[in-house]
């Protein structure tokens, strides 16, 4: 405001000024040279303070208002712009506090994930394995089985064999007084009284 009061006081000025330097200038006119030149007239430095006054009255009655009800819609402008301009700032600087503890949580989010995946994928694997074993633990079994089935079996073909050896031996050594029947029970007898000292080991 103070430079508006400023300006409109040199625009008053300046039409004071051009209003009484005519005068002086025709004064000038008539005295060329000397200091009169410089110091206006009485006469007519009256009628030029009237003119700057009226000028001055005219212009704080009717545009000096209009001025100053520009200036302070410019200037609540401008403070509305600054408040809207501060406003926008702090809207940024929370968005960017938002997006930064939204990519902190992503970041812990994909933590956990791979953490999950990591557990599950050694909880697969200790399963796989753990049936891997199982499954082997099986296969043994059965391959012990069907080694001691046969084992048995070819021990079985082997007694009903040796018993035959041993009955055809000894009809042979004793001759026929002992019948087959007694021979092969003989024969059994004696096989199981060798292969009782096996079984028990």
């Amino acid at each position: 405001m103070n430079n508006t009061a400023r300006k409109l006081a040199a625009l008053a000025g300046a039409t004071g000024v051009a209003a009484w330097s005519a005068p002086v200038v025709s004064l000038a006119e008539e005295s060329a040279v000397g200091p009169d030149i410089l110091i206006p007239k009485v006469a007519e430095f009256v009628p030029a303070l009237i003119a700057f006054l009226i000028i001055l009255a005219v212009l704080s009655k009717l545009v000096w208002p209009s001025v100053l009800e520009m200036m302070e819609k410019r200037q609540a402008k401008i403070q509305s712009d600054l408040d809207e301009a501060e406003r926008s700032k702090r809207e940024a600087a929370e968005e960017v506090k938002s997006y930064e503890s939204k990519i902190l949580e992503a970041h812990h989010e994909a933590d956990a994930i791979i953490a999950k995946a990591k557990k599950e994928a050694e909880e697969v694997r200790s399963q796989v394995l753990a049936k891997a074993q199982r499954e082997a633990a099986d296969i043994i079994a059965k391959a012990h089985g069907a080694v001691d089935s046969e084992r048995h079996k070819a021990m079985i073909e082997l007694s009903s064999s040796v018993v035959d050896l041993s009955v055809e031996i000894a009809s042979k050594i004793i001759g026929n007084d002992l019948s087959e029947d007694e021979q092969r029970r003989l024969a059994e007898k004696y096989l199981a009284e060798v292969g009782a000292p096996d079984e028990r080991k």
